[in-house]
């Protein structure tokens, strides 16, 4: 029975194809993967009798789930069961070898589908005169549906949803779009379902949460943003739309851009981090990334912002809680982000969970009709949060669900994903002349507009394309983009000269639980390569290491003990001249629904920290992480700190090129790291108190601070250290006054100080000294990123315009305000010159 073996099962979630590898060396062992989605599946007990194998283990699908399989084998062939709760047990029989893709036997079925030849691209005359006439055709019931989503399957990924099965939803004509169809056969299946027998043969849109990668699994958003390059952003995007795209998927939820400040909510590694700036550039590259410079394209995909708004200023960092902010926060802070991503064409929006001024955003007509619609233009498709329309309800803003549906659609919300509300309840309101039939036609027209834009009302089947899967998928050129933005993400946060390392120095021990681990994409990813993951030792033994100078011990789990475990990384650490430790979060630590009360590392790895350092040897800790953590004593008793978050598929490679200098770090954090939990919400562009806390003062008492620590983070925003070192001259303005349509230059003279070439992101902040309404202490407004040879100087010029002064004042107006601004130029947030202009109306 030693070796590899596939089967293909049923799932309630898709037809899974199953590979078995089965090892015996000095005990048995099962390593399992699956697609077209990655279940994890892990068997840590396994006991072989005669021609029986029986395991029991684990496996994740969003949430951790018992996994026990039963085979009995013969000579080619194997029959048993896989019992996967909540699935149940399933029958199962295979053979032996990795066996056919799933993809493959789809290729000839598709191609009697495609239409190629009636293909074109329509102008917007077109398509709106087409619409018109589809719309005409239309019932009620037609119209319900086109603005209601199905899942793929039975199987839920949020709450329990009452439905129908999706094949009798799509022939019935009672969806519009799908949600999770991660097999391009389901796509096949459900499209063909809905072009053959649904009443007037629309198309469906294909829904999946495209976040960071596809099946090439790039940095986690908080990752790549801290790379400050927004080029290289707008790529992955794109690739990770056109390896999507090939396998149906016509419609992501996606990019995130809430602005986030408070690194106890999980979703702060799908973001931007605190800057509402940057954030804006990193929104508008993602959205350009994601549609390209046309929907029509068959290598793009519709990309959704969310969530609007302000879920980012969850009280308590508690995911789906409340919110309460001024409109000046939400317009000044929240707001920005979803601006530049509507001025790059977002084809759709979806909603926040939270509520805003007492209201659910689900059913929020001043946000969603007045804000969103009529002051910023915008109409494209809003597509509901999970759930997120019957919530309404549960937070006691209508009396029932029909109730919310009704705010929902006044709210001018199209679509409602996956639940049935709509389905349930908008006939019925139209009858009565409670909603009117002219605010389902404008949601249908937004629909529609977006199937014929992307050409599949012409050809339904031009995104199913499995012959390019194996092209596109983990190719090489992707795994390369990859890699390049994984290593421009990493944050060197300390370094007492331990790096970089020396391929010559010694014994190298690598103890910690990210060591080998291959739990680095990070969450809200679904790549059926997760196997492929390349791991720290992976990527370190591929830097021509003496086998015997690379040493590695587990230690512990992330968040358990091994028996054992601690003394035999001890044993490893104590055989080292440096010391490797990878530590962090795993996966499930990070993303939605969960939220953590303290951002420390968990106790076991603490421990396992604490007893390496008492060696006294040389120790790199080697980060992996989706937030922000407190990290106050690893910064008091570790030589050097470097910061990886989860960095996708080619995460070891990209984390060896940086410990070994073959890449000069040159990452800048995009949220602020804080001295103890107690800080949070912490973040650079806050406002001044009336007490503010300054050097002179910090000895007073009645003082705006703590009593057991400091206001400032351990780490600011823009905050990272490179193998060099960079000096900066003082500022120069051109002139000291600036007027309206004039503009002021701002120049320093970087030079690099150190011995080793390096990138510097030179950033610019300004400060409004006093306005009618209190403005924060410092906003970005402005970097560069410049490479420099070791000597080599160079000087760098911001152009400063009324517009990077303009903010929405008390009577929400956007204008500049006269008065007296300082300049700030630096390394980051907190290391700066400074200088002084004033401006004149």
């Amino acid at each position: 029975m030693l070796g590899i073996w596939n089967t293909i099962v049923e799932t309630p979630l898709a037809k899974m194809k199953v590979v078995f590898n089965i090892d015996n060396n000095e005990t048995y062992s099962l390593l399992v993967k699956t697609e077209p989605i990655p279940m994890n599946i892990i068997f840590d007990a396994v006991t072989v009798e005669g021609n029986r194998l029986q395991a029991s283990g684990r496996f994740t699908l969003l949430s951790e789930n018992k996994a026990e399989i039963n085979l009995l084998f013969a000579e080619e062939t194997f029959t048993g069961s896989l019992t996967l709760h909540p699935f149940g047990e399933l029958k199962i029989e295979g053979q032996r070898g990795e066996g056919v893709s799933l993809s493959d036997a789809l290729l000839k079925e598709v191609e009697k589908y495609r239409k190629p030849d009636s293909i074109k691209e329509r102008t917007e005359d077109e398509i709106r005169d087409e619409v018109e006439k589809l719309l005409g055709k239309m019932t009620i019931q037609d119209k319900v549906g086109q603005m209601s989503q199905c899942q793929a399957s039975n199987f839920s990924f949020g709450g329990d949803v009452e439905s129908d099965p999706p094949q009798k939803l799509v022939a019935e004509g009672k969806a519009g779009s799908i949600l999770g169809a991660f097999d391009i056969n389901r796509v096949f299946e459900l499209q063909k379902i809905a072009v053959e027998q649904s009443p007037l043969g629309i198309p469906l849109l294909f829904n999946a949460d495209i976040i960071h990668g596809h099946q090439t699994i790039f940095p986690v958003p908080l990752a790549w943003s801290s790379s400050w390059d927004i080029e290289a952003i707008k790529r992955a995007c794109a690739v990770s739309a056109k390896e999507a795209a090939v396998s149906g998927i016509t419609y992501n939820h996606g990019p995130m851009v809430d602005i986030t400040r408070d690194a106890r909510w999980g979703r702060v590694v799908e973001g931007a981090g605190e800057d509402p700036y940057l954030g804006s550039l990193i929104a508008r590259a993602q959205v350009e990334g994601f549609q390209g410079d046309s929907l029509f394209h068959e290598e793009t995909i519709i990309a959704c912002l969310k969530h609007f708004i302000a879920y980012g200023a969850a009280e308590g960092g508690r995911d789906y809680n409340t919110v309460d902010i001024s409109e000046g926060t939400l317009r000044n802070v929240y707001l920005p982000p979803f601006k530049a991503g509507l001025e790059a064409g977002a084809g759709s929006v979806m909603n926040a969970f939270n509520i805003y001024q007492g209201v659910p955003l689900a059913g929020n007509k001043t946000l969603l009709k007045d804000l969103l619609r009529e002051e910023l233009g915008f109409d494209g498709m809003i597509i509901s949060d999970y759930g997120s329309i019957e919530e309404i309800a549960i937070h006691g803003a209508a009396r029932d669900n029909k109730e919310a549906v009704k705010m929902a659609v006044d709210a001018t919300m199209d679509i409602e994903m996956v639940t049935t509300a709509y389905l349930k309840h908008l006939p019925a309101l139209v009858e009565e002349g409670t909603v009117k039939e002219e605010q389902l036609d404008e949601a249908v027209r937004r629909v529609l507009t977006y199937k014929f834009k992307i050409g599949i009302m012409d050809d339904p089947f031009r995104y199913v394309r499995p012959e390019l899967e194996s092209e596109y998928h983990f190719s090489a050129e992707h795994l390369q983009e990859s890699r390049e933005l994984a290593k421009k993400s990493i944050v060197l946060l300390k370094n007492n000269g331990v790096l970089p390392l020396q391929k010559d120095h010694g014994k190298i021990a690598v103890i910690g639980p990210f060591a080998n681990s291959k739990d680095l994409l990070g969450p809200w990813q679904f790549s059926k390569y997760g196997d492929k993951t390349v791991t720290l030792m992976e990527g370190l033994s591929e830097k021509s290491l003496k086998k015997e100078n690379l040493l590695f011990a587990e230690g512990c789990m992330a968040d358990c003990e091994i028996e054992g475990g601690l003394e035999e990384a001890l044993r490893q650490a104590k055989a080292a001249d440096t010391i490797i430790l990878a530590l962090g979060e795993s996966s499930g630590m990070s993303g939605e629904a969960a939220s953590r009360m303290e951002i420390e590392l968990p106790e076991v790895q603490k421990r396992l920290a604490e007893e390496v350092s008492k060696l006294g040897k040389p120790t790199v800790l080697v980060l992996t992480n989706g937030r922000p953590l407190v990290l106050e004593w690893f910064e008091r008793h570790m030589e050097a700190i470097v910061e990886t978050w989860f960095l996708g598929s080619e995460a070891g490679h990209a984390i060896a090129d940086v410990l070994f200098g073959e890449y000069n770090p040159a990452g800048k954090l995009t949220m602020s790291f804080p001295y103890k939990t107690g800080q949070v919400p912490v973040y650079y562009n806050h406002f001044n108190t009336g007490r503010p806390l300054t050097v002179k003062n910090q000895q007073e008492k009645f003082i705006s601070k703590y009593l057991d620590g400091p206001n400032h983070p351990l780490y600011p925003f823009g905050y990272g250290l490179s193998y060099t070192t960079f000096t900066y001259s003082e500022i120069e303005l051109n002139q000291n006054t600036m007027r309206k349509d004039d503009a002021i230059q701002a120049s320093v003279t970087v030079t690099n100080s150190g011995s080793m070439s390096g990138e510097e992101v030179v950033q610019l902040y300004l400060q409004d000294l006093y306005g009618n309404v209190v403005r924060p202490v410092k906003e970005l407004k402005g970097f560069k990123k410049i490479h420099l040879n070791p000597g080599e100087s160079e000087k760098v010029t911001f152009s400063i315009t009324e517009e990077d002064l303009k903010y929405y004042t008390t009577g929400m107006s956007y204008k500049a305000e006269e008065g007296e601004f300082k300049v700030y130029i630096g390394t980051d947030s907190k290391e700066v010159k400074e200088a002084a202009f004033e401006f004149i109306v």
